[in-house]
């Protein structure tokens, strides 16, 4: 039995030591502290692994030692000592990798039994694994493919203050893949620091799954869905979009004139005008869109703020069609596509429309007051 093994039992006394001693005990609450243990335990799991003749059962009887000797902490289930060892390899196996800029992971950490052990990675100088919860890097390794993708996720998370629902919403939608892909001119219509973050927040797709739409659908439609659905829709647009009003109106001289949606971005510190086009893009439709941008910023931008930029969402594109369209415009405009779920025209008619919804339930709570 492991239990009488004299080298496993000299680890495990040192793991008991570890985690008993007062520092780390008082800083458990710190979320920092635990992602470091985590992150060690993962680590010697694995060099146990390698080097140790315990056989392929000696998690399930260490999870076991540790339950006995601290009952009321969690995190000591086999599952969890696993996903500790999965933790470890993910970034550890991945450190190396130049893109990655994470060459911390050979920083040696003062751990407070007073040896020297690796740190975990570190983005950019700082350690911010500590920054979010275990829950949320157990989700993040789960649905990651290599460890860019993760310190992706990792970092807007930090940065939006994501939910775990959120961050899956987030990681299934692909956002990964996604952001900074849409055709723009920012980079030479925006001083750099600006156009950087507009070009990040710009996607392509846009992921309006939660909208269930006829195949042929209007614009009008898809812009009043987009506006029923407007908390999810601004969870697809990205942190700072502030929602000012579809069909917003401009007074043109004699002429009145009306954008489809219209937001103000607080990073960026504009207004936003978005088009939607519910076919394939057509290079007239950058001509509407700058003729909108000049008009907002004429009669609604204060002088403290930048430039109005436009999205224009096409159905579909072609990117050097959409290049050329943009070759010499001088306002900041960017091209993406959208995708949204497709109920055959047969089955949208079958389904009850928002209004017969909410009429049932009006009756079903009528009735259930009787």
């Amino acid at each position: 039995m492991l239990t009488n093994n004299n080298d496993y039992y000299n680890w495990l006394q040192s793991i008991k030591q570890q985690i008993r001693n007062g520092q780390i005990k008082a800083a458990l609450a710190v979320n920092s502290q635990l992602i470091l243990l985590y992150w060690d335990l993962g680590r010697q799991i694995v060099e146990k692994q390698q080097n140790a003749k315990w056989g392929s059962g000696f998690i399930e009887q260490l999870s076991k030692d540790l339950k006995v000797e601290f009952p009321d902490m969690g995190g000591l289930s086999v599952t969890n000592l696993q996903y500790c060892r999965r933790f470890y390899l993910f970034y550890s196996q991945n450190s190396k990798d130049e893109k990655l800029k994470l060459p911390q992971v050979g920083v040696e950490l003062q751990s407070v039994d007073n040896e020297e052990h690796e740190m975990p990675p570190q983005v950019g100088g700082e350690f911010k694994f500590g920054l979010i919860p275990w829950g949320h890097h157990k989700l993040i390794i789960d649905k990651c493919n290599h460890a860019l993708q993760a310190i992706f996720y990792i970092n807007k998370t930090i940065e939006n203050n994501w939910s775990r629902s959120v961050l899956e919403y987030q990681i299934e939608t692909k956002l990964y893949e996604r952001q900074g892909k849409g055709v723009s001119n920012f980079s030479k219509t925006m001083p750099e620091a600006q156009s950087d973050l507009a070009n990040a927040l710009l996607k392509d797709p846009y992921n309006f799954e939660f909208l269930a739409l006829s195949e042929k659908i209007k614009e009008t439609d898809l812009e009043k869905s987009l506006v029923k659905h407007i908390t999810q829709f601004l969870l697809e647009l990205g942190k700072g979009f502030a929602y000012m009003g579809n069909q917003y109106k401009l007074k043109v001289g004699n002429k009145e004139r009306r954008t489809d949606l219209l937001f103000y971005h607080t990073k960026l510190k504009c207004y936003v005008i978005i088009e939607l086009k519910t076919t394939e893009f057509e290079p007239e439709f950058i001509g509407k869109l700058n003729y909108y941008i000049s008009v907002i910023n004429e009669l609604e931008k204060e002088d403290a703020d930048n430039p109005t930029i436009g999205i224009l969402l096409c159905k579909n594109k072609d990117n050097y069609d959409v290049e050329f369209a943009l070759k010499d415009i001088n306002k900041p405009i960017g091209v993406s596509t959208f995708q949204y779920t497709e109920l055959a025209e047969d089955i949208k008619a079958a389904l009850p429309s928002d209004e017969d919804f909410e009429n049932e339930l009006k009756k079903f709570a009528i009735e259930n007051e009787k």
